[in-house]
């Protein structure tokens, strides 16, 4: 009987449990079973969209052995507009930069470099800051040039000091500052691989220095 009576006390603490705490427990698994639910859609989605990033971004790839730039053009814009924050977007639109510069179009291409260049991934980040340098050393933005380099932080750029201290002293030879010049091409000598075009450059500036008492 006492056996009986122990179990009937838990029947009933259950069922008063159960009369005080049901909604909450129900609500707690449907939320339970909504968030795993959730998360596997997430991951699902995820998975689906790089696969159609990657795929899109092979076609552009094609476009490009190709020679075909409106289609670059397109896939590109695709990429940013579908896929923004992506690397896919991002490369692309190193490629779609290319292709403006090269039709001509300097401003669409130095706007698509600023954006990359704003992007937390490092790499593409200075990447793009070189190219958009380089564009301005082509038109004449030489102290716009040399101030997005400025704000380049060193830690973040140090793989890529040679290239910078090469593009410094290119712009300081367009801005007539020599020994500058020659100081930031000994800078990026040292600090990357040989090579024979930056020693031209040193060595051409010598040979302008020696023309000039002549003048």
């Amino acid at each position: 009987m006492e056996i009986y009576q122990t179990e009937e006390e838990q029947v009933e603490a259950l069922k008063r449990w159960w009369k005080e705490n049901s909604t909450s427990t129900i609500v707690g698994l449907v939320m339970g079973i909504v968030i795993i639910l959730g998360w596997n859609y997430w991951q699902e989605h995820k998975k689906t969209q790089a696969a159609q990033a990657s795929a899109t971004y092979d076609q552009l790839l094609k476009a490009l052995d190709e020679d075909k730039k409106e289609s670059v053009d397109k896939l590109a814009g695709r990429l940013q507009e579908q896929f923004k924050g992506s690397e896919y977007a991002a490369f692309s639109g190193l490629f779609e930069a290319k292709i403006k510069s090269q039709q001509g179009d300097l401003a669409a291409a130095k706007q698509i470099l600023k954006t990359i260049a704003a992007t937390p991934d490092k790499a593409l980040s200075n990447i793009a800051k070189i190219r958009l340098v380089r564009l301005m050393l082509a038109t004449g933005e030489y102290e716009q040039g040399l101030q997005v380099i400025n704000d380049v932080d060193a830690k973040e750029a140090s793989g890529y000091s040679a290239s910078y201290d090469e593009l410094v002293g290119d712009l300081y030879v367009a801005l007539d500052r020599l020994d500058e010049a020659r100081t930031s091409y000994q800078n990026a000598l040292r600090n990357g691989q040989p090579s024979p075009l930056l020693q031209f450059k040193i060595d051409d500036l010598t040979a302008q220095e020696k023309l000039e008492p002549q003048k």
